[in-house]
């Protein structure tokens, strides 16, 4: 079972790849290695453009309840601007 309720804010976008077709992509393309990229945030600012790979990455962590205060601190850098 996922709770997609543990981080309710409006913003915060809940995706489920029961498949692991993006968490794949999201490995090879964004991280880099052949694997799965699961449990993970991504961070893009507003000057951020959808290519073939979106860019520029701010900041980007994992777990994400594990790197929650990493998370806060970049989100608020993130949204000062």
């Amino acid at each position: 079972m996922w709770n997609g309720t543990t981080m309710p804010d409006k913003r915060v976008m809940h995706f489920w790849d029961g498949e692991h077709v993006i968490g794949q992509w999201i490995a090879k393309e964004i991280d880099g290695y052949d694997g799965i990229s699961w449990d993970s945030y991504y961070l893009f600012g507003p000057d951020a453009k959808w290519e073939t790979v979106p860019s520029p990455l701010v900041a980007s962590g994992g777990t994400i309840y594990g790197e929650r205060e990493a998370l806060n601190k970049q989100l608020s850098t993130l949204l000062e601007k």
